[in-house]
């Protein structure tokens, strides 16, 4: 008796993970910048879960740091989550919201740049055309803010790979 319901446990274990595990995708990014005293690395691994070949949802985290010799240090570090929904095959409608804590240092000979130490929101819509495992679209930051963001524009071009 105790082996049947140690085999059949066994059983419903390892149906159940193999489910689950089919329809789960990973992917992320992985960025190196590099030139006259400046370096700048970034990693942001992501992890998907396919609902439907319509809708998937997820988690990422993030790591950034970059340098300028003798100027600044900055760190970033967060986490974010991400739906996508697949109205047609080729076409990605995703959101994103991440939570960044940033940390910026500055060299003492710039007094004007005060150092930072802050949590920054960004809440991302995006669309996309997906072949494959592969997006390419351009995504906004709708809670964008000049003064406070780490990115450059609200407006971004992106590229997603999910295995």
């Amino acid at each position: 008796m105790l082996c049947f319901f140690t085999l059949f446990s066994f059983a419903q274990d390892s149906k159940t993970k193999s489910e689950f595990w089919n329809n789960v995708e990973f992917g992320g990014g992985l960025g190196l910048n590099f030139g006259d005293g400046y370096f700048s690395t970034t990693v942001s691994p992501n992890a998907l879960y396919r609902f439907s070949p319509y809708i998937a949802t997820g988690v990422g985290l993030n790591f950034s740091y970059s340098s300028q010799k003798n100027i600044f240090k900055s760190t970033v570090l967060g986490a974010s989550v991400i739906g996508l929904f697949n109205p047609y095959e080729l076409v990605q409608i995703s959101t994103e919201f991440e939570q960044l804590h940033v940390s910026r240092n500055f060299n003492e000979n710039f007094v004007s740049n005060a150092d930072d130490d802050y949590w920054y929101p960004a809440l991302f819509l995006g669309l996309g055309y997906s072949s494959n495992n592969v997006t390419i679209g351009i995504r906004y930051d709708v809670l964008y803010n000049e003064d406070k963001s780490i990115y450059s524009e609200a407006w971004m071009p992106f590229v997603r790979f999910y295995f």
